[in-house]
Order: C-alpha cells, then sequence, then structure tokens
C-alpha cells in the first residue's frame, strides 16, 4: 500500500525519468564521440602539452565535480559526461590520453577544442585566417579508424561494439561560425558556409555507418545570441535588436537556427537512406531556451553573464579570459549558464542532457532506443 501511494503522488515526468533510469540505463557498451570543446575531455590539453599560460590547464577550470582541471572547457562535467553516467558507463575518455585499446574499455572521445567541421585549408581558402586547432572532424574520423580495429579484438566485444555503441556526432560546426564572426566576417558571408559545414557532418556520419554504427546522437547548435561572448562583441544601443523575452541577440539565433534546420534536413534524408539505423536529432539549441525563457525554473540567477571572465556589462572580456591574472569567478557557478563566457555550467549542461535523455529534445527520443539494439547487454556485462 505506502508503494501504491508513493507513485500515486510522483508526477508523471518524475514517473518517466524513474521508469527510463531502471529500464534503459544499460543501453550502450561504448560511446564513441566527435566534436568540439562542448564535448572535449582532454584531447586539446594533450595536443597543447604545455600547460604554462594556459588557463585550462588549471583552476578555477573544473572546480564544481573534479575539484581540479581536466581538460573540459566548464566547471564540471559536460553533456556527454551525463550521457556516460546516465547509461552506467564511466566517464569517456580523451582518445589521445590513452597508450593502448586496454584504455578504452567503453568507448573514446575524439573531440578536441577549437575543432571544426571544415579544415583550416577551407577558410584560408576564403581568405580567413584559422588560426585554431585544425583537429577536424576529418581528422576525428581518422582516429576512430585507427583505434576500431584494434577494438573489435578485444575479448567479449567483437562485432558487437558497433551494434551496441552511441555515435555521437557534435556538437559540432560552432566554431566553423565563431572564428569568422568573431573576425568581423558578416552573418550573411558566414551564412554560404553552412551547407559546407552540412555536408562534412553528413559525410562522417555515413562513414560511421558504413563502419557498422547503428545508433547515432546528432546535436544541433546551441543559441550563440544568448552567449557572453556573443553579446559582449555584438552590443548593439538598438533595443529592437534584443530578444525581449531573454536579452538574447535576434539575428544571432537566427542564423543558428538556419543552421539547425539544414542539419535537421540532413538527417532525414540520410534516415531515408539508413532505415535500419536509427540517427537521433539532440536539439541542444531548444534545451538551451527553455532555460533562456524561464531561468528560475533551474534555479538560473544569471542567465546571461558569464560565471568566469574579464568584468564588462556580461562578465566577458577579449581582453581577460577566464582564469587569467585580472578575471573575476563567481561563488556559485550553478546561479549561471555560462562559465567562460562561450561554454556553459555544469548545471547548464545537467539540465540540456536530461531533456535529451528524457526525449523532450531528441527525435526520435534517445530513451526509446534500448529496444532497438540488436543484443541488448545487461548492466553486468558492461561493468
Amino acid at each position: 500500500m505506502a508503494s501504491r501511494h508513493l507513485l500515486l503522488s510522483l508526477s508523471i515526468p518524475t514517473l518517466i525519468l524513474i521508469i527510463f533510469s531502471k529500464s534503459g540505463n544499460c543501453c550502450f557498451t561504448h560511446i564513441f564521440c566527435f566534436g568540439d570543446s562542448i564535448s572535449d575531455t582532454g584531447n586539446l590539453l594533450k595536443c597543447v602539452g604545455n600547460c604554462d599560460g594556459v588557463p585550462l590547464c588549471h583552476l578555477p577550470y573544473g572546480e564544481t565535480y573534479f575539484h581540479q582541471a581536466t581538460g573540459r572547457f566548464s566547471d564540471g562535467r559536460l553533456i556527454l559526461d551525463f550521457i556516460a553516467e546516465a547509461y552506467e558507463l564511466p566517464l569517456i575518455p580523451a582518445y589521445l590520453s590513452g597508450k593502448s585499446t586496454k584504455d578504452f574499455p567503453h568507448g573514446a572521445n575524439f573531440a578536441v577544442g577549437g575543432a571544426m567541421a571544415l579544415n583550416n585549408s577551407y577558410f584560408e581558402s576564403k581568405g580567413i585566417e584559422a588560426s585554431w586547432t585544425d583537429y577536424s572532424l576529418g581528422t576525428q574520423l581518422q582516429w576512430f579508424k585507427k583505434l576500431l580495429p584494434s577494438i573489435l579484438e578485444e575479448p567479449g566485444y567483437g562485432s558487437d561494439v558497433m551494434n551496441n555503441a552511441l555515435f555521437v556526432v557534435g556538437e559540432i560546426g560552432g566554431n566553423d561560425y565563431n572564428i569568422p564572426l568573431y573576425n568581423g566576417v558578416t552573418i550573411e558571408k558566414v551564412r554560404t558556409f553552412v551547407p559546407d559545414v552540412i555536408s562534412i557532418i553528413s559525410s562522417t556520419i555515413h562513414e560511421l555507418i558504413h563502419r557498422g554504427a547503428k545508433i547515432l546522437l546528432v546535436p544541433n547548435n546551441f543559441p550563440i545570441g544568448c552567449v557572453p561572448s556573443y553579446l559582449t562583441i555584438f552590443q548593439s544601443q538598438k533595443k529592437e535588436d534584443y530578444d525581449p523575452e531573454t536579452g538574447c541577440i535576434k539575428r544571432l539565433n537566427e542564423f543558428a537556427q538556419y543552421h539547425n534546420a539544414k542539419l535537421s534536413e540532413e538527417l532525414e534524408k540520410l534516415r531515408l537512406f539508413y532505415p535500419d539505423v536509427t540517427i537521433i536529432y539532440a536539439d541542444y539549441y531548444e534545451a538551451s531556451m527553455s532555460i533562456f525563457r524561464n531561468p528560475k525554473k533551474f534555479g538560473i540567477d544569471y542567465p546571461l553573464i558569464a560565471c568566469c571572465g574579464g568584468k564588462g556589462p556580461y562578465n566577458c572580456s577579449s581582453v581577460v579570459f577566464c582564469g587569467e591574472r585580472g578575471s573575476t569567478v563567481c561563488s556559485n557557478p550553478s546561479k549561471y549558464v555560462s562559465w567562460d563566457g562561450i561554454h556553459f555550467t555544469e548545471a547548464a549542461y545537467k539540465v540540456i542532457s536530461d531533456g535529451v535523455l528524457q526525449g523532450n529534445y531528441s527525435s526520435p527520443p534517445l530513451s526509446s532506443t534500448c529496444s532497438n539494439l540488436f543484443s541488448k547487454p545487461s548492466c553486468s556485462n558492461i561493468m
């Protein structure tokens, strides 16, 4: 009777979350991730080598959960980390941090901070200096192809690795737009890059499917008009440039929506081409906007101000970055959406990951994919 009363007292969303956490958490044996700083768990640090003068190498990065810098561009865990935890997997290690296949028992993360879908030569051909890391989506795919044969040979997995793995392709493409926009290229010009970015994402998905991928999660881009770095660079005296509900810059968000619409269209084509493969569209944009539209619902007091940064109206500066001398850091990151003016806090990433995991911001719902696996593993088989 007590159990019955408890169930009756729970809300429907709570029941859904409980059912999901009990029945769906052992779906995947592996996660393979491709992307940029939204997902990087340490690859860029390995690329840099020398941490002198690199704020990412030191606190306050990592202060909330890990209590030390781990190479994550946040105060704590990322969306990828929360997805791994939801499926009772260890946090997925950065590819460049491993020395052998044994370092990747449940997958590998190929995402690199600063990575673009396109390579630097593409931007140089457009007359744009691309001074960031040239670990494009193509490079990350080559890393995966190099690692895959040894993983397939691991005892106890074999071909089931591809059947029971989740492939997270993105978020990627953000830096393909950040670099030119930060350097004064017009939105109209950058808009012409979108088809090429989508094409690279699509070709990567094709290649992964040809290698045996059965379930892919493909996130869209964030509402950049709500990001402190963009709010600082594109400050306007015109009231009509801002969304009165959120304070975000409308034309920047409209650009992000354009990319997202084109990505969604391409994924629909891929679904028709590969009817036996599950391709999930993860709506990071709307999951983020749910916070910006109603921050108090999620315990957020400062939706548009960076927790860690270089002062100014959005605590964000192009001169002083988070972790550098002269920067300030808030006392409670969970009250903020933005961590360092570009990336989100652990608290914001948790809201987004919950929305994707529960199916509110994933199509088809990520929570429904367990029944689609060819050989659903039990928890005892993967831990």
